[in-house]
């Protein structure tokens, strides 16, 4: 599939050089966000993220009781087929589009996409489909199990720059039902180093704004050589104890930048729904906080060699996020209460 650049919008990206880190901190769009530190409730919660009634699942199971035989043999699939757990930043996960669909079932697939968002977040995505693929009916989506029987189930949806998912917490222990990507390429597929008119840039200033406040033995800690990886999506393998040590560990920073760093992840949480939000946050409060992560900052893919950070990672035990935004942005994610084999 080409990576066709399409038209910009205004961005804020200098504010990392023209704000303080507290103001930058304030300026990230968290809608919707409850903070770590204010969900007690969710700390030992044994059943937290979303429920097979809730609104995007529930127009899953509508969904799949409009598909036709023909249209339930090209999308829909057993709920322990491999497709279900694949995350790409560029693919389809089935031939159809969306807008090979009805115009109830496009509709319905409408209604998951935006069950999944905050009302930010829906925003920033159509946006980002608009730009990147031609808009929402360009994407794809898949099947997996029975929704509405009881049994396991997931809507995975894909295209360029997305793979999403709604399950009603099929998959226990992860969050989104799985590792989940998003990304954007705006105005140009090599963007400027400003990433004018980049919808999820915004956690980027939030990266940098953090890195502003390091001192110079921990940016020696938090920089490091190198950025890309042969396969993007094998760098959010969660690694449980055995974490890579490099990096800046959290645990070693003062308490106003450990509060940066989670409004860090609340940003990157930004554009989802509360039901998932409360999950991620769960997740990693099992794992110990935000205290095991280490933040990343890689030299490699610097825009403009401008200093202003333009791939990073946060990681721990049960926790990877992966932020490369050259030469646009790719965002993979993969959160769960324990890493694998943990």
């Amino acid at each position: 599939m080409s990576e066709t650049p399409r038209a910009a919008h205004p961005t804020r990206r200098d504010f990392v050089r023209t704000l303080g880190a507290a103001g930058l901190t304030a300026a990230v769009p968290l809608i919707g966000v409850r903070s770590i530190e204010a969900m007690p409730s969710l700390r030992t919660a044994d059943e937290v993220g979303p429920k097979p009634t809730d609104p995007a699942e529930s127009a899953v199971a509508r969904l799949f009781a409009t598909l036709s035989s023909e249209q339930r043999e090209t999308i829909c699939f057993p709920f322990d087929h491999p497709l279900r757990s694949r995350v790409e930043n560029n693919w389809a996960i089935v031939e159809p589009t969306i807008d090979d669909m009805t115009a109830e079932q496009q509709e319905l697939c409408r209604e998951i996409m935006k069950g999944i968002c905050s009302e930010d977040g829906f925003d920033r995505f159509m946006r980002q489909m608009d730009e990147d693929y031609g808009g929402f009916g360009a994407y794809h989506v898949a099947l997996f199990g029975e929704p509405g029987s009881g049994g396991p189930f997931e809507w995975v949806l894909s295209g360029r720059h997305d793979t999403l998912r709604a399950d009603g917490n099929s998959v226990p222990g992860a969050a989104f039902g799985g590792p989940i990507f998003y990304g954007h390429a705006s105005k140009s597929f090599n963007e400027d180093a400003s990433h004018t008119g980049n919808v999820w840039w915004y956690q980027g200033e939030q990266a940098n704004a953090i890195f502003k406040t390091l001192d110079e033995s921990q940016r020696a800690q938090a920089l490091v050589d190198g950025s890309r990886a042969a396969d993007a999506s094998r760098t959010i393998e969660l690694k449980g104890e055995k974490v890579p040590e490099r990096g800046l560990l959290v645990s070693e920073l003062d308490d106003q930048q450990k509060q940066m760093v989670r409004t860090l992840i609340e940003a990157m949480l930004s554009p989802f729904r509360e039901a998932d939000q409360q999950e991620v946050l769960a997740c990693i409060e099992a794992a110990g906080g935000v205290d095991p992560m280490r933040l990343t900052y890689y030299t490699d893919g610097d825009i403009g060699e401008d200093g202003v950070w333009d791939v990073w990672k946060v990681e721990g035990p049960a926790f990877a996020w992966y932020f490369h935004g050259e030469p646009h942005v790719h965002t993979w994610l993969n959160v769960a209460r324990t890493a694998p084999g943990a």
